[in-house]
């Protein structure tokens, strides 16, 4: 065998917009714990005679994504059919976009290199079916209520080459996409769906897309499991099938599912009932416009800016939520002088994001600033302490270690509430033993 082994993988992420209404109909587009097929009509039930029309907002945010992942917009775009038979497809064919996607030639950087984008397009999502067993027989129920749900679509170039890489894509991928508001980007619910397609390499022919990839987790482990396995088979001089795998997170494994099918495969045809679009730079500028601070450039902006660490300033702008907290009240501490640093460590270790409070903040700063960490002070409130209580001492001696938090209490009270627990602990251990 004469071929390198190089890790190769691809991701294909696939995202619910949230718009009010379908793709191609009037339907809502929230189907999420709705009675099965109770948001239906004959377009998104391809019944005959039904014609779609185009959601321009999806289509407008669609651009968002693209532009936001720093790809270049298609002046002219249409829609093409997608075949292929399967019981969630209602009409035989899905709505898609080949030849001429929205976007194209993006990127997206994460801390093992820059990942490229290959396309960004946007196409209807499918039917649901259900397995269950009714009177003792296992049969499939269909709900078509998520037909026709804006879904786009956004395919990597084969630049990823480890399980960990894979997840931070994928993740950074969520914080933009959440950060734009376009979808909630909910892996629970399925408005965001992950496959990956991996190989050794391009030059040994094959690529195996492993989909059932609900959690970032699960990106890393099916990856790394998945070239594990295929390096043991290609080590015996044979070549992996081209095929679809599942993910079985409870045997932590990929299971073989189907054939992997081609672009020949989907026989892909433009769409007959949707006229091309087209997108002049005055649109696109538009659009542009209104694309929030991305988290990458937030990120640049708080360490340049406030001086944050890195690692802190990655955790902050991981949640929108606390990157909007954070930011003011950096701009408050900054006006104070304060030591942005510790605040921001104080606001990581905060459990309760959605209620925090930008002065109660400030005042645990100011609080724990003012502890005292001198260990020849505190060792001077420690020896008063075990004077005062010897019962304690005592019980420490007999195994009783937790009585240790007693005399910290005793120290702490001592010190009118001013000693730093934490030193305080370290000494008495010391004293004690």
């Amino acid at each position: 065998m004469s071929k390198k082994y190089i890790a190769t993988v691809g991701m294909e992420a696939h995202i619910e917009l949230r718009t009010v209404s379908k793709m191609f109909c009037g339907c809502p587009s929230d189907h999420f714990a709705k009675p099965p097929n109770s948001q239906t009509c004959p377009v998104c039930l391809g019944l005959p005679g039904a014609l779609p029309t185009i959601n321009k907002k999806a289509i407008e945010w669609t651009i968002m994504i693209a532009l936001a992942l720093k790809c270049k917009i298609s002046e002219l775009s249409k829609f093409d059919r997608k075949h292929y038979f399967y019981p969630d497809l209602p009409k035989g064919y899905q709505i898609s976009q080949y030849d001429e996607p929205i976007g194209i030639d993006g990127f997206l950087e994460t801390s093992y290199g820059r990942v490229g984008i290959e396309r960004v397009h946007i196409e209807e999502d499918t039917g649901k079916l259900q397995h269950k067993e009714i009177n003792g027989r296992k049969i499939t129920l269909i709900d078509f209520n998520r037909s026709g749900v804006p879904l786009v679509e956004i395919v990597t170039h084969p630049d990823i080459h480890s399980g960990l890489q894979a997840k931070e894509y994928c993740q950074k991928l969520q914080q933009i996409i959440r950060t734009l508001k376009v979808s909630d980007c909910d892996m629970e619910k399925g408005s965001m769906r992950l496959e990956a397609n991996v190989s050794w390499g391009l030059d040994w022919g094959y690529k195996v897309e492993v989909k059932n990839l609900n959690s970032f987790r699960f990106v890393d482990k099916a990856i790394e499991y998945e070239l594990k396995r295929q390096k043991e088979i290609l080590e015996k001089g044979i070549i992996p099938k081209q095929e679809t795998r599942g993910w079985d997170e409870v045997k932590n494994v990929t299971v073989s599912q189907r054939y992997k099918e081609t672009a020949a495969d989907y026989r892909y045809f433009p769409e007959p009932d949707l006229p091309p679009m087209k997108f002049n730079h005055e649109f696109i500028r538009k659009l542009k416009s209104n694309i929030p601070e991305l988290p990458e450039d937030k990120r640049k902006r708080f360490i340049e800016k406030y001086g944050l660490r890195k690692d802190y300033a990655d955790i902050i702008v991981s949640n929108q939520k606390l990157a909007e907290v954070a930011e003011k009240i950096f701009i408050q501490s900054k006006k104070e002088s304060l030591d942005i640093n510790n605040i921001a460590s104080i606001l990581i270790n905060r459990k309760d994001i959605k209620n925090l409070n930008k002065d109660e903040i400030i005042k645990l700063y100011k609080l724990k600033k003012e502890k005292i960490t001198d260990e020849d002070r505190l060792s001077e409130w420690v020896k008063e302490a075990m004077n005062l209580m010897p019962k304690a001492i005592d019980d420490f001696k007999k195994g009783k270690t937790n009585s240790i938090m007693a005399l910290v209490g005793k120290v702490v009270q001592l010190s009118k509430g001013k000693a730093d627990p934490i030193i305080t602990k370290k000494i008495l251990e010391q004293r004690l033993k």
